[in-house]
């Protein structure tokens, strides 16, 4: 796979990640840690199948302690300090923080080995990209930050680092066949389901299309966006794809919109604007050659892991 295919896969797993909000709205009120506990399930599930044409596949599960660190850590990390953050912050604002992560994805994956290092045109893209995001949520009400709120931030912050730390990781690890996002999705649902009896009390969906909402996150935004996003983060273009991210929350607001569940506002056309702006940025950087002579950083030029 070239390294521009592995990009266009891992595009995929935004474009997944932006039917979250939906799906998560049609499928009731079924609480964040039983939610997960189901949906990864049948995500780790969705990746097992293959195994019945492909038993080899199931190999991919025998892997040192720090592989299952990292997938397990950043999956149920991520998704566990978020929904804390939920809990203990306004929505608005714990979402406005969390997505620092593209933006730190940048900045991190120019750390990694064998990469042509960062250029200013992903950190201005990326930085366009946050700002289309603030808009669209101070779009929707006044940003206010109580000081009651503060470890709700924090967990938000923490989130942004931790999913930005598991992608960007990822490409150290990229001899790792993607057979094991299976078992770290596996690992998160026990990992979720013991929390859920821990601290939620049991709701199950209500009716045939609210059971169809959850299979349908299951089978996508959580289950196969997080095999795409392992083959991009480990193949593609990373800075591209972090960049890129941030059209997750503005696609996902424009389904809303055109389901029912939203309003269309000004901020969310200044959200795109602003977003497809610094997606444009970020690819001008990634084709073109840097002042000193290196290589292009483009996804044609990455190498190959």
């Amino acid at each position: 796979m070239t390294s521009a295919s592995a990009t266009l896969v891992g595009s995929g797993a935004i474009l997944l990640w932006s039917l979250l909000a939906l799906f998560t709205a049609a499928s009731g009120d079924v609480p964040p840690f039983q939610l997960a506990a189901m949906t990864f399930a049948i995500g780790g599930l969705l990746g097992c199948a293959s195994w019945l044409v492909r038993p080899s596949g199931l190999k991919a599960l025998v892997q040192p302690w720090p592989v299952w660190l990292l997938g397990v850590g950043g999956l149920f990390g991520y998704h566990a300090l978020y929904f804390t953050a939920l809990r203990l912050a306004p929505p608005a604002e714990a979402g406005l923080l969390n997505y620092l992560w593209p933006l730190l994805i940048v900045l991190f994956s120019a750390g990694l080995p064998g990469e042509a290092g960062l250029r200013r045109g992903h950190v201005v893209g990326a930085l366009l990209g946050l700002s289309g995001v603030a808009a669209l949520f101070a779009g929707r009400g006044d940003l206010q930050f109580p000081a009651g709120a503060l470890p709700g931030y924090a967990a938000s912050f923490a989130c942004a680092f931790v999913w930005a730390g598991y992608s960007v990781l990822s490409r150290r690890f990229g001899a790792v066949p993607t057979d094991a996002v299976a078992g770290f999705c596996l690992a998160t649902a026990a990992l979720s389901l013991a929390c859920h009896l821990a601290l939620e009390r049991t709701v199950w969906p209500a009716g045939a299309g609210q059971w169809a909402a959850l299979v349908a996150l299951g089978l996508g935004p959580v289950g196969a966006a997080f095999y795409l996003w392992d083959v991009g983060m480990k193949r593609g273009d990373i800075r591209l794809l972090g960049v890129c991210s941030y059209a997750a929350p503005v696609l996902s607001t424009l389904i809303l919109v055109a389901t029912g569940y939203a309003d269309a506002t000004p901020a969310l056309g200044l959200a795109c604007l602003l977003i497809v702006a610094g997606a444009v940025v970020a690819a001008r950087a990634a084709v073109t050659p840097a002042a000193s002579g290196a290589s292009p950083a483009g996804p044609s030029r990455t190498p190959r892991r």
